[in-house]
């Protein structure tokens, strides 16, 4: 763990305290049903050993997006029952996010939220790079700790980050080059090769001079795309794609419009939406030279058949090599999931946005929390 952020052992004697543990429940639901239980069996370490160890046990967590009131919608009840038969004895909250001042990080929130409490856990990685109530609130008044879920996803983003395994590989996909600008700069500090995928592909196939159709394009990032590539750094792009034609539609093949493959090049009216069989095979062959691979994005819109065999090709390849593999959260982890490969990955991150933030900025306002915590060690 990195300097300062205390650890489960640092709460001292918790026989008869309350912890208050802010964990990341913001699971799939539909028709009241969880569809993927893995964020809530991932804190089960941190609340048995809690039990374990004497503390009576309430988590809290958010889930959706219910804007600062309560919303059937967002329930916590399903999270509740599963709680209750993976760890019985756990009392959980209602949604974090039914009260504004969550996110708006509000003192008369945290007050309510640690009122009665002995001490606090943050096990929430996947919410740690936002300053929002229940993570930053609480150690400014409880001794504090990071979650053994927490603790081991920022061992082994930092590690990768600080003492990588060469050569390594760093695979980034996704809608924009804006969003991801700044992680791409750490990155090619470090890494030994980049490859580009998803729709940021297209800006840099721009920045080359090749024409994109109707692709996503970022037309204001095309001149920093090509100041990148010109850097000297290994990055490599697609050299086929796989595009769909006009009157098309996303996610809909009855809706018409033909598939076809491309070289770099997309006629008007043509949408580039994945990777295609040639670059799969050329980006499968430099991921298999890896010893450390670092995957954050997926190669095209794998939520429809059409366009998934770039990102199942890759993530296959992904799970076959014999280097140390992580996969950073979001897209990718439901992709890995989609395909059957999760377990065949050495690191599934719970967090795709809060593992970009600690691989760019090497912290997260979640640590840098605790590390000011009252029972911290400066």
């Amino acid at each position: 763990m990195i300097n300062g952020v205390p650890q489960l052992e640092d709460l001292g004697d918790l026989s008869g305290k309350r912890v208050l543990v802010r964990c990341d429940f913001n699971v799939p639901i539909q028709d009241g049903r969880i569809t993927d239980d893995l964020r809530i069996r991932a804190a089960l370490p941190t609340l048995q050993w809690l039990q374990q160890h004497g503390a009576t046990v309430t988590a809290c967590s958010h889930l959706g997006r219910p804007k600062g009131t309560p919303d059937p919608k967002y329930s916590m009840d399903p999270v509740r029952a599963a709680l209750s038969e993976l760890a019985p004895g756990v009392e959980l909250l209602d949604n974090l996010r039914y009260d504004a001042g969550e996110e708006g990080n509000d003192p008369a929130f945290v007050a309510k939220l640690v009122e009665g409490q002995d001490a606090y856990v943050n096990d929430a990685f996947g919410a740690s790079h936002r300053a929002h109530a229940s993570i930053v609130g609480p150690p400014r008044t409880l001794p504090s700790a990071a979650g053994r879920l927490l603790e081991r996803e920022v061992e082994v983003l930092l590690g990768a980050r600080n003492e990588p395994r060469r050569p390594f590989v760093s695979i980034l996909g996704g809608s924009k080059v804006s969003d991801k600008l700044g992680v791409i700069n750490a990155l090619l500090e470090v890494v030994d090769g980049l490859i580009i995928g998803g729709g940021m592909c297209f800006t840099f196939l721009a920045a080359q001079g090749h024409s994109v159709g109707a692709s996503l394009l970022e037309t204001d990032q095309i001149e920093t795309c090509r100041k990148l590539l010109d850097s000297g750094a290994t990055i490599h792009l697609p050299s086929d794609v796989t595009a769909l034609g006009p009157g098309g539609k996303i996610g809909d093949p009855e809706a018409g419009g033909e598939v076809r493959q491309f070289g770099r090049d997309l006629p008007d009216g043509w949408m580039g939406l994945d990777i295609g069989p040639g670059t799969a095979a050329e980006f499968s062959d430099v991921i298999g030279e890896a010893r450390q691979v670092l995957w954050n994005g997926p190669m095209g819109v794998f939520e429809d058949p059409r366009f998934e065999a770039g990102t199942r090709t890759v993530a296959e390849a992904v799970a076959e090599c014999r280097g140390f593999t992580i996969v950073g959260g979001g897209d990718s982890a439901a992709a890995v999931a989609q395909f059957g490969l999760d377990d065949r990955i050495d690191h599934v991150s719970t967090g795709g946005g809060a593992s970009l933030e600690l691989i760019e900025q090497g912290d997260l306002p979640g640590l840098e929390a605790l590390r000011s915590a009252p029972n911290a060690v400066s």
